[in-house]
C-alpha cells in the first residue's frame, strides 16, 4: 500500500489543503479515505482533497509525505492521473 499526501498549501475555503493519492489503486485509496473519514464528496478525479487540518493525523495513519512533483509523477507512472482535460469535460 503507497498513500501519499502532498504539502497543504492549495487555498481554498479559508484553508489550505493537500492531495492524497494512491499509486496503487483507487479502491485503495477510498479505502484509506474511510478509515480516516474523509468523506468521499472529498474525492476530485483521482485524488482526494483534504484540509490542512487533517494532515499531520493522515501522516500518522500511514500516508507518505511527498513534494507536489513526487505526488504527480507517482500518479502519472500509476496510470491512474486523471488529465485536467477529462476534468473539464473536454475530450481527451
Amino acid at each position: 500500500m503507497t498513500i501519499l499526501i502532498d504539502d497543504p498549501v492549495w487555498p481554498a475555503h479559508d484553508t489550505v489543503w493537500a492531495h492524497l493519492v494512491s499509486d496503487e489503486s483507487y479502491d485503495e485509496l477510498h479505502r484509506f479515505a474511510a478509515a480516516n473519514g474523509i468523506p468521499r464528496r472529498g474525492f476530485d478525479h483521482d485524488h482526494y482533497d483534504v484540509p490542512e487540518s487533517r494532515h499531520a493525523d493522515l501522516v500518522a495513519a500511514g500516508a507518505r509525505p511527498v513534494g507536489g512533483l513526487e505526488l504527480a509523477r507517482r500518479l502519472e507512472r500509476s496510470g491512474l492521473r486523471v488529465s485536467q482535460r477529462v476534468k473539464r469535460g473536454l475530450p481527451a
